[in-house]
């Protein structure tokens, strides 16, 4: 009962700070929204209003920064930043820029700011090649928590983070 407490009261601050200016933080906490998927949907629809697209056209691209939440200022001119999400089953090498073989006894390593930017599918499927398609999960249980998928950049061949089974999570 006292990590619910704890994590509803984190919750509760996060959406607090919201409330006093109205605006965008510099980087949203994706795990403490109660529906990730509308937030991810909502970048979408910003840049597909703003450009006359459709919205059915668009996906997320996402592209993994080398700072941390608190590093972070004022919201970007497009998209938005995101923090608060691990990596299973592998970690995210800051220096390379791409997921990467997990450490000893380091099960879930957060991952750095993540940069959410709305893309046309064709621009997308142009760079999805070489990337792996990472699912993010609610919680380890996976299945029922499904929230999206990720295309992040990885050096070795994608077909490697799916037999290991690499997934992010937004909490642990």
């Amino acid at each position: 009962m006292g990590l619910w407490y704890s994590d509803l009261l984190s919750r509760v601050k996060e959406l607090d700070a919201w409330t006093q200016d109205m605006s965008l933080p510099g980087s949203v906490w994706l795990g403490g929204l109660f529906n990730p998927q509308s937030f991810l949907t909502a970048v979408m629809q910003q840049t597909a209003r703003k450009m006359e697209w459709p919205l059915d056209k668009m996906c997320i691209s996402v592209e993994v920064t080398k700072k941390w939440s608190e590093e972070m200022g004022c919201a970007p001119r497009e998209g938005a930043y995101v923090h608060g999400l691990y990596v299973e089953g592998a970690r995210w090498d800051m220096s390379a820029g791409s997921i990467t073989e997990s450490r000893n006894k380091e099960l879930t390593p957060l991952v750095p700011v993540i940069l959410l930017r709305s893309v046309t599918v064709d621009r997308q499927e142009s760079r999805v090649a070489q990337m792996y398609a990472c699912p993010l999960y609610k919680t380890k249980t996976r299945g029922p928590t499904f929230v999206w998928t990720f295309h992040m950049r990885t050096r070795d061949k994608p077909a490697r983070w799916i037999l290991g089974g690499v997934a992010l999570l937004l909490q642990v």
